[in-house]
């Protein structure tokens, strides 16, 4: 029977090659990129902002944050993205939120999952309202954190974080506005979920980080212990949203 599936597997591979996630150039496995997309792609590692994971130019010393969170400290416990926004990152995040292509979640979650630290216990996706959920046909943030909850091992939960009002989109807005669009438009059910569990609150891409910083709010007044931010994608200073 074995030898059967495998021999099924290595035809399907022979008629459907897997490509790459970014340009659809055959590659040897699934959820690879060519090299030239992944040379493309803008890893985030340290050195970094010890507040907020803002990527330095270079190593200024242990504990070193940025100006902006010296300004106004995050309420969350850093934001850990696999990569800068830019060309091959956004053409992924559209495949996923606009395209249909719910199999890239697992691409983006194999390689959030480097960047996850210890301690987090609970994955909680970015959640759409009723609204948007229903003409999209399902939540990207959603298939991200299982993929990420599959591969690491961490429990799940689409469901204690909700979306009670819908939010214009924030696009073109200025921070102050987005902020007022998205407050008060998430809720938290049954707190007890929460209470002293250390989240990881899931998403594709961070702009402003306006939703992000409402739902950190929302999940640290409902009893979280912490919450640090898991995405694909982080659009960073100077490259426009």
């Amino acid at each position: 029977m074995h030898l059967l599936v495998d021999s099924l597997a290595r035809l399907g591979a022979l008629a459907l090659p897997p490509r790459c996630c970014g340009c659809g150039e055959p590659v040897t496995a699934d959820h690879q990129f060519c090299a030239s997309c992944w040379h493309r792609l803008r890893f985030l590692t340290p050195p970094w902002c010890a507040s907020c994971n803002l990527p330095f130019d270079y190593d200024r010393g242990e504990g070193v944050c940025c100006a902006r969170c010296l300004a106004s400290p995050p309420r969350h416990a850093g934001v850990r993205a696999a990569v800068a926004y830019g060309d091959i990152a956004r053409r992924l995040a559209l495949k996923l939120k606009y395209g249909g292509r719910i199999g890239v979640a697992e691409t983006m979650a194999r390689l959030i999952a480097r960047q996850v630290p210890p301690g987090i216990d609970l994955l909680v996706p970015v959640p759409l309202h009723r609204w948007r959920l229903w003409t999209r046909g399902y939540n990207q943030a959603a298939l991200i954190a299982g993929a990420l909850a599959r591969r690491l091992g961490i429990a799940e939960d689409r469901a204690v974080l909700t979306r009670v009002r819908r939010t214009p989109v924030l696009r073109g807005m200025g921070p102050k506005a987005r902020s007022r669009a998205v407050a008060g438009a998430f809720r938290v059910g049954d707190a007890t979920r929460l209470r002293g569990r250390h989240v990881g609150l899931v998403d594709d891409v961070l702009t402003s980080g306006a939703t992000a910083q409402a739902c950190t709010r929302t999940l640290l007044r409902a009893g979280a212990a912490s919450v640090t931010i898991l995405c694909w994608a982080r659009v960073l200073p100077g490259d426009g949203d």
